[in-house]
């Protein structure tokens, strides 16, 4: 079998064949280690692989402390030398990372011998802790939201606050960060607005985070995440004592007292850390300056699969749309982002249709948007399939379209199939701006609607702003992610599953809130009307002016329609050009 050489090994191999001493090696050149070229055709455990890339991944490994430990001279020359990259220092911007026991095994003379001589000087050590998991459901007073979460962890900081986040008003936290700088806490901030503010600094919130202590920063793409790594294991892969806050809450006023939100809060859980830290460093390392205060710039080394392999833990899953770009750099542009290929790869949506075609009883899904094309045709495949499989979609207002609307999508989309000529172009006509609400109704998924104005503005928009789904009321996923093809291709997003009994109240408590918010607005008491009767009495008895913005409810597609088109027969002005330019002016109208 012949091997391929990792990364930069291809110009190595010139360097390291003359120190290569020629006395006999208990491994050939080009030896196997990992039968089948897969680390999961090893026998060894993941922990103990991930152990040994670990140690080769430490920057004060020599071959002579190799040596020492009973690696075989030819396999410990040749690591180093890879580790080292071509020039052969210690501390460059060529130093090679391994990613996993594959890429070792890719080195000359790493083979089965030198595979046992590393797993003896590296013995694994399991995750000591399983961690601990709470869940916060907005709209909530301030002092029981996750804002005042987020300003009691931001506080408690002992070390290092890694922060992505696309939007950020409360004065809470950013006092809270204010505070945790003065202290001397080293945070880095990814922050949407900061590219830009960064036009016209003076002023902005990022500006004066900076001048806070704070070092802003901001990526080429629409960086939608919203996590805070508190105590992270942020250049010290072992520490997985601290927290991690994710969920679809931004830190604005609007998320923790006005819109449906969740913030998943884990503590001192090792894969997650790890795979969150990876994908902040990322982002980090491929972000651009705001260009304000001068700040150190930290060098973290990468964390490699291995140790996150070491971490495994089958209870939890993480996934981020970053693995949908490639990292780029120019002299004219610096570090940045780009898709792979024209339309780039469905890393989150493929782990959604996953969890959707082995989903045995019941998925509830609460989404601000429905706009996901491999969501939805998984969607209606699986009720096709199993026709007793209990499938119930919450979205907001926005996601509602008309029969007449939908149709003449339809034809939009089928008239731009027809003028596309290239592959790429035909996936774009399928994807941008399609929503499948009525759909879903068509195929006889029960749909419902957070309705709250006949037309939508977000000045008094109580939004639906959930992003999670719960599969057979057992597993979890949540994060920042929208069903979008904008969300998959078009900005940095990031969920997170959870399952098992350790979860299980987890699980528990989205289900509750899902339950809570389908029925909104549909109770009513002995002999009263439901707000939705109410309001179309009040509608339909054409003397009265009536409100276009109202208390929220929960309304099937149906109860919409009738709805809506109820308001336009009573107040045809309601779809006047005054009406649809400003509605953020208008909460009734008179017949």
């Amino acid at each position: 079998m012949t091997k391929s050489p990792v990364r930069l090994l291809s110009t190595l191999l010139a360097l390291v064949g003359c120190a290569s001493e020629s006395a006999s090696s208990p491994d050939s050149e080009n030896a196997v280690a990992v039968p089948g070229g897969k680390a999961d055709d090893l026998s060894h455990s993941p922990c103990t692989v991930g152990a040994v890339v670990d140690l080769l991944n430490d920057p004060d490994i020599t071959a002579d402390s190799l040596r020492a430990g009973g690696l075989h001279t030819r396999a410990a020359n040749n690591i180093v030398q890879t580790r080292l990259g071509p020039d052969g220092q210690r501390g460059t911007d060529d130093d090679v990372f391994f990613a996993d026991i594959v890429e070792v095994d890719d080195v000359p003379w790493v083979g089965p011998v030198a595979l046992e001589q590393l797993t003896a000087m590296a013995p694994c050590e399991p995750p000591s802790g399983e961690g601990s998991a709470d869940v916060i459901f907005s709209p909530q007073p301030f002092e029981r939201s996750h804002l005042a979460r987020a300003v009691e962890l931001i506080d408690g900081a002992e070390e290092s606050l890694d922060v992505a986040m696309y939007s950020m008003s409360n004065s809470d936290v950013i006092e809270a960060l204010g505070r945790a700088a003065a202290r001397g806490i080293s945070i880095r901030m990814i922050f949407h607005p900061a590219q830009s503010e960064r036009r016209d600094p003076e002023g902005t919130r990022s500006g004066r985070l900076e001048a806070a202590g704070i070092d802003v920063r901001y990526i080429n793409k629409i960086m939608h995440h919203k996590f805070v790594l508190v105590d992270g294991p942020r250049g010290n892969p072992a520490r997985t004592s601290g927290w991690l806050m994710t969920g679809s809450g931004n830190w604005s006023n609007s998320a923790g007292n006005r819109y449906d939100e969740n913030a998943l809060i884990i503590e001192g859980h090792a894969e997650l850390m790890l795979r969150y830290q990876r994908e902040f460093d990322l982002l980090w390392d491929y972000s651009r300056d705001f260009e304000g205060q001068a700040f150190e710039q930290l060098h973290v080394d990468p964390i490699g699969q291995g140790v996150i392999d070491a971490n495994d833990d089958a209870d939890v899953e993480a996934y981020f749309t970053s693995a949908n770009f490639r990292t780029t750099e120019s002299a004219r542009w610096g570090r940045g982002f780009s898709l792979v290929g024209d339309r780039g790869i469905d890393e989150v949506a493929d782990q959604l249709v996953r969890l959707i075609e082995n989903a045995r009883s019941s998925i509830r899904i609460a989404s601000g948007h429905l706009r996901s094309r491999p969501v939805a045709e998984a969607l209606i495949a699986a009720v096709e399939r199993n026709p007793d499989l209990d499938v119930r979609i919450y979205t907001d207002a926005k996601e509602f379209i008309s029969a007449s609307s939908h149709a003449r999508q339809v034809e939009n989309r089928q008239e731009c199939l027809e003028e596309a000529t290239t592959d790429n172009q035909r996936q774009q006509c399928y994807d941008v701006g399609f929503l499948y609400g009525y759909e879903f109704f068509q195929a006889g998924i029960d749909i419902r609607f957070k309705y709250y104005s006949y037309r939508w503005h977000y000045s008094y928009a109580e939004q639906m702003h959930h992003k999670y789904f719960i599969v057979d009321e057992e597993i979890v996923m949540t994060g920042s992610y929208n069903l979008s093809d904008n969300a998959e291709h078009g900005t940095m997003e990031n969920v997170v599953i959870l399952r098992g009994p350790r979860f299980a109240d987890i699980a528990q408590r989205y289900v509750d809130n899902f339950d809570a918010m389908w029925e909104t607005g549909r109770f009513a008491g002995d002999g009263e009307l439901t707000l939705y009767e109410e309001l179309l009495d009040d509608v339909n008895t054409g003397t009265d002016e009536f409100a276009i913005v109202f208390e929220s409810m929960a309304l099937n597609w149906d109860e919409v329609d009738v709805l809506k088109r109820a308001m336009r027969d009573a107040c045809p002005a309601i779809n006047s050009e005054e009406m649809r330019r400003s509605p953020e002016r208008f909460r009734t109208c008179r017949p």
